[in-house]
């Protein structure tokens, strides 16, 4: 298995020194810059005082509340001051009250003085209690091994956030810059959190060939089904900050990083089923081994399925219900460009995901048989010495 990795870790590294981003801003991060007004900060604020009145509107329009609050700055240069700012109707109806902390804007260049906008809900305290929780809660259970996937999970974001992301809004091939990315994240983040082992090596293995598959097959179907990638609010956003981007480019880079986490859960699974197998009975052969791995990853493959497409299915469901208002025909529905995009994304990474099964089995079966024999080989060497020894 060297063999077959030692290349591909060289030449993920090689990616990354030729695709690592320069230090100059994207041309869409010198647009953005233009939309804010220079200056601007986002202090935190705590709501002294709520009113609310019916919002202006005319008779078509259904009747909403708006509101205006005291807000004391918590934080920046306006700290201890009062200030009053509107807030919108969504927010009134969400039951903002005295007490609540918001993030605010502040234009500290505006005539007149600072001005102050509604930003949003400050949600830093039930973020970092959950965060907290859940690393606890990892690091009693798994214990050392499940803190050491904490520490691949910040590799992997900060691979993403310093890599991948800066990689996409510079001129640089997003299939390249995601694949390479997920490589590097899965060399890393199995190693750490499953240890150098021929089980893990075989998972990775797994991994990179599904990787490999996913980039592939995305490559075409994007392709052939003419997905141009402007499908959602950010992307069109995007679009106003630098119209070059590769847009269709960044749905694979998408469809690649997508398929980490899915790829990653089914190989590790597989591996460590195979090898479990074996050690429980040695005497099987390669072919009995590659069968009874297969009977699990069947099953594992029906249950991933299933998470992949009800995972869509929940996070679209708004959109979904904006179809069935618009009362189209359900193949129009489905081939929409909105739709299609995750179709395409999820049949994509479910096709990879299928296909790395049983080859990671196969690969699993054979070194786990392979390693039976060495160990064999270095007991029947070990018992030869010791005949001989007695012998004398």
């Amino acid at each position: 298995m060297l063999l077959l990795l030692v290349p591909v870790a060289v030449a993920t590294v090689i990616g990354l020194l030729m695709l690592w981003p320069g230090g100059e801003q994207s041309r869409a991060g010198h647009v953005a810059d233009t939309y804010v007004p220079p200056g601007t900060t986002y202090p935190r604020g705590e709501v002294a005082k709520v009113t609310t009145q019916p919002c202006p509107s005319d008779a078509t329009q259904p009747k909403s509340t708006c509101g205006t609050a005291v807000v004391k700055i918590l934080d920046g240069p306006g700290a201890g001051d009062y200030v009053q700012i509107d807030l919108p109707p969504d927010v009134v109806a969400s039951g903002v009250s005295v007490g609540d902390t918001l993030v605010l804007t502040r234009d500290g260049a505006a005539q007149g003085g600072p001005s102050y906008q509604f930003s949003d809900y400050a949600r830093g305290t039930p973020i970092v209690v959950l965060a907290i929780a859940f690393a606890v809660v990892v690091g009693l259970v798994a214990r050392l091994r499940g803190l050491a996937s904490l520490v691949g999970l910040a590799f992997a974001f900060a691979v993403l956030l310093w890599f991948v992301v800066p990689g996409l809004l510079a001129d640089k091939s997003p299939t390249l810059v995601g694949l390479v990315g997920s490589s590097a994240i899965m060399f890393v983040v199995l190693y750490l959190a499953h240890g150098f082992s021929a089980r893990t090596t075989t998972a990775l293995v797994g991994t990179l060939f599904g990787l490999a598959l996913i980039a592939v097959m995305g490559s075409v179907a994007v392709s052939a089904a003419r997905l141009t990638g402007l499908t959602s609010e950010e992307t069109i956003q995007l679009s106003t900050f630098d119209p070059t981007l590769d847009f269709s480019g960044l749905v694979l880079a998408g469809v690649v990083v997508a398929g980490l986490g899915v790829l990653n859960d089914v190989t590790i699974t597989q591996a460590s089923a195979v090898w479990q197998l074996n050690e429980a009975s040695p005497d099987m052969t390669w072919r009995q081994l590659f069968g009874r791995g297969m009977a699990i990853g069947r099953d594992h493959i029906a249950s991933t399925v299933y998470t992949i497409v009800f995972a869509y299915a929940g996070a679209a469901l708004p959109l979904l219900l904006l179809f069935e208002l618009y009362h189209r025909p359900f193949w129009v529905t489905l081939t929409s460009a909105a739709v299609a995009e995750e179709v395409i994304r999820t049949l994509v990474g479910a096709i990879a995901l299928v296909l790395a099964v049983p080859l990671t089995t196969a690969v699993g079966a054979f070194f786990a048989k392979a390693a039976d024999t060495s160990a064999a080989e270095a007991t029947e060497r070990r018992m030869t010495g010791l005949r001989a020894r007695f012998a004398r």
